[in-house]
């Protein structure tokens, strides 16, 4: 049986990834104090799993989430 590759990206590394924050210690800030929006809606916890589709909003720019591979 072979594995699937990981089909999710962490809000916090997706901050980090796409350069909208520097450090994973801002990325954790940023989301703990209620700053970054998925979906619309306020999110808190840095290991929410973001799937194709789904939308991350930080300082008044919304980003798509595309493919994670």
């Amino acid at each position: 049986m072979t594995r699937r590759k990981q089909d999710y990206i962490c809000l916090q590394n997706f901050l980090k990834f796409y350069g909208l924050v520097q450090t994973g210690g801002e990325s954790k800030v940023v989301i703990q104090e209620g700053l970054v929006k998925v979906n619309q809606e306020v999110e808190t916890r840095r290991g929410r799993k973001l799937y194709p589709g789904d939308e991350v909003t930080y300082q008044g720019k919304t980003f798509m989430v595309k493919d994670v591979h």
